[in-house]
């Protein structure tokens, strides 16, 4: 299976940046919670990210450059954050948010497209 080399720092970087994503901003749904407890669990929850992102980088780094690895886990950073925010936050996402989005996919598309 050609692709797995491909697809597994991808997987592991989506999984990486989900817990990333709550370690973050979960804790802004309870304002009311102590500061140095978010801080805390915050810690922790970063800690499980860790245990999946260097993974990714790793052995991604086998068949992505660095800056290609670092492009796909902002774009998925994006895509989860988004996602995030509308189902956990309640948040909308408005015309000018897609098109700050479209512009950092279009920077996607530059480094992907760069002469090797």
């Amino acid at each position: 299976m050609p692709f797995i080399p491909y697809l597994t720092p991808i997987l592991l970087l989506a999984l990486s940046n989900i817990f990333m994503t709550f370690a973050w901003y979960g804790h802004l749904k309870f304002p009311q919670a102590a500061l140095w407890l978010v801080i805390l669990v915050s810690w922790g929850i970063a800690l499980i990210e860790y245990c999946f992102a260097v993974p990714a980088n790793r052995i991604g780094y086998h068949v992505y450059s660095a800056a290609e690895l670092k492009t796909i886990q902002e774009v998925i950073t994006l895509l989860v954050f988004v996602g995030f925010s509308v189902l956990y936050l309640g948040e909308k996402i408005t015309l000018h948010h897609l098109g700050g989005f479209a512009l950092i996919a279009a920077g996607a598309f530059f480094i992907f497209t760069a002469p090797k």
